[in-house]
């Protein structure tokens, strides 16, 4: 494989693995959420929202202010992360050439999914750091700068990164997908004190007839299925999950059902092109036959973390499954038209 391929297939992996790893740890920091009931003597509509909005002045937080707790949250966001990027910067940068901080202009690489990436990260990481700061007890408007904050700076320190690298240099692309995932978390927190729309992921693996494009995809997204997971973006689709009932709170819509939008993308067996130059300029594979094309999908969802259960262990499951698309029929459209697809994940 030419270099440039390998540190591209690099990249996109730690990016596609740190997305997943930060779903898992979000789904895990939402089961520490206050899950007590309010008191029913509260039947004043306005005290009762201002509790859950943790700005009374006469009742406590859902969370009461916890300065061990705080302790644990800002040393583990800083030593955690701290350690994170030292792991990444030996496990991925030193290896490779460094040079004078730059830019690196990649918005038409892969269709822009792994700009899509790049906003669920930054919305998951976001959604992580305000629950444990919630549960530290830190005020709403703080927990949800803190949170929101987060997402943004964790990513941007990787742009940096690849700023410095001469391999490839800091994206505006990513940057702004960055901003983009954690102002969405940030902006629905500040108006809905909750998420009614939800960034998702589902993946399939891809199957070709054509044995060529088989072996060039186990070259550059690799052969097994984990490493298929995080690297081919091909097979994976982004969602944004709306939840109904939040919109039309009068209506008779169950508290689970949500409407869902979601973009993928087909035809890539390369960043830009399909076409691989080896080291030498010599041409290892040529594939302008193949169209390169996105992919746009409207489909029902579950929201997992309405379904009601007094089980701790069901109830941390379905918080972890919730970062997953709800495998349902969905419609399709792109440029080869309209098709319906029967079971899509």
């Amino acid at each position: 494989m030419h270099p440039s391929s390998f540190v591209v297939s690099l990249t996109c992996t730690y990016k596609a693995l740190f997305s997943f790893l930060m779903g898992i740890f979000l789904s895990a920091t939402l089961c520490a959420q206050d899950t007590a009931q309010i008191n029913p003597i509260l039947k004043d509509t306005e005290q009762i929202k201002s509790i859950l909005m943790d700005t009374a002045t006469t009742m406590p937080p859902r969370y009461p202010f916890n300065k061990k707790r705080v302790m644990t949250v800002a040393v583990g966001n800083i030593g955690g992360y701290s350690a994170a990027m030292v792991g990444l910067y030996y496990a991925w940068y030193k290896g490779y050439p460094q040079s004078k901080f730059h830019f690196f202009n990649d918005i038409k690489e892969w269709q822009q999914i792994d700009k899509t990436g790049h906003a669920y990260s930054a919305y998951a990481e976001s959604k992580a750091s305000m629950e444990l700061w919630r549960w530290a007890g830190v005020s709403r408007k703080k927990r949800i700068l803190l949170g929101g904050l987060s997402g943004a700076a964790y990513q941007t320190v990787i742009e940096v990164l690849d700023g410095f690298s001469s391999e490839w240099g800091f994206s505006w692309g990513d940057f702004t997908a960055n901003v983009f995932g954690s102002g969405l978390f940030t902006a629905q927190e500040f108006a809905w004190n909750e998420q009614r729309i939800q960034y998702k992921w589902s993946f399939h693996r891809k199957h070709y007839s054509d044995a060529t494009l088989n072996t060039r995809s186990d070259d550059i997204f690799g052969k097994s299925d984990p490493e298929r997971f995080l690297k081919d973006y091909n097979g994976q689709t982004y969602w944004l999950s709306a939840t109904l009932k939040d919109f039309f709170p009068k209506s008779k819509l169950p508290a689970w059902l949500q409407l869902s939008v979601g973009m993928g993308a087909e035809g890539m067996f390369g960043a830009r092109g399909n076409i691989e130059k080896d080291a030498n300029g010599n041409i290892v594979f040529n594939r302008p036959d193949i169209t390169r094309y996105r992919q746009w999908y409207l489909a029902p969802d579950v929201d997992l973390t309405k379904i009601k259960t007094k089980k701790k262990g069901i109830k941390f499951a379905l918080a972890v499954l919730n970062i997953l698309k709800f495998p349902t029929p969905s419609l399709e459209y792109s440029k080869m038209g309209f098709k319906i697809n029967w079971f899509h994940f």
